[in-house]
């Protein structure tokens, strides 16, 4: 072929258009994903009435109504499986508050998050815990990251939120803002105020918070790597002096790196095992 031939310039760019469909597809993945986090998997009449909902076939309205529907029947026949009834509740409400066109960078949207994640499952929803408690982590050898005083939350997570307030995205280049994110969401996930809840809570916090900047977001990185997501907040919290292990954020760096930006750095949950608790000299 000619110079000519090879000449694609001749061609005018087309856009991609991304139908609502697809947009439906993705919201649902982050939300079922992130359930993952806890095990949780949804119930076969969800995954049904999720399909009809991305079909264009039901609202979320109307998803939420059947499922509320089916429950009620499920429990007047004493069969309710309650890990599915979570799984599926959280689901909708995921999706539910992604499509809401508000946020605020405050410490009672963050509460108003978890409320309405939660509202049909947990009693303590939207309420920050009373009790001070540990986690123990498979990557961590059973180990526990320490998590915030319950007597200093609001304190907290106020002074968090304020420092956010003074950044201007704007002005940063996408390595600063991979940082900055970075370093944020790790920060509200330490306090860890609720006392169920809180790595949903907080993915769902910073994406509506990364939505309100302007950044566009790949949902779809939820749907395999909500595990991977959760294990690299814990490391990013996780330091033991005595045996000289500090805080590494860059696990989570990474995850953000494919969430923003569309790399494709291998995310892999058995890589942020921290060896050094596995010795058996330790």
């Amino acid at each position: 072929m000619s110079e000519k031939e090879l000449d694609s310039s001749v061609f005018e760019y087309e856009e991609k258009y991304k139908s609502t469909n697809y947009e439906k597809q993705l919201q649902w993945d982050m939300a079922i994903g992130l359930q993952e986090i806890d095990n949780l998997k949804p119930s076969k009449y969800l995954e049904k009435l999720l399909e009809e909902n991305i079909e264009d076939n039901l609202t979320i309205e109307e998803v939420e109504k059947e499922l509320r529907e089916y429950y009620i029947e499920k429990e007047n026949k004493d069969d309710i499986n309650h890990n599915e009834l979570e799984c599926d509740f959280v689901s909708v409400r995921i999706v539910e508050l992604l499509n809401e066109d508000k946020f605020e960078l405050s410490v009672s949207y963050l509460k108003y998050v978890h409320k309405f994640l939660f509202q049909d499952v947990y009693d303590f929803a939207g309420n920050f815990r009373k009790k001070d408690f540990s986690k123990r982590e498979i990557i961590l050898n059973n180990d526990s990251v320490a998590y915030g005083d319950y007597k200093t939350l609001t304190k907290s997570l106020e002074y968090d939120i304020s420092l956010e307030k003074e950044k201007n995205y704007q002005e940063m280049n996408i390595v600063e803002v991979i940082n900055n994110i970075t370093k944020f969401s790790s920060n509200i996930w330490q306090v860890h105020p609720f006392k169920e809840g809180n790595t949903r809570t907080t993915a769902v916090f910073i994406e509506k918070y990364l939505i309100n900047l302007g950044y566009n977001v790949d949902n779809s990185l939820f749907k395999d790597k909500s595990v991977y997501f959760r294990n690299a907040l814990v490391r990013s919290n996780y330091f033991n002096n005595s045996l000289n292990i500090k805080e590494d954020s860059s696990y989570l760096i990474k995850f953000y790196e494919n969430l923003l930006l569309g790399k494709n750095n291998n995310l892999h949950s058995k890589d942020l095992i921290v060896k050094e608790l596995f010795n058996e000299k330790n």
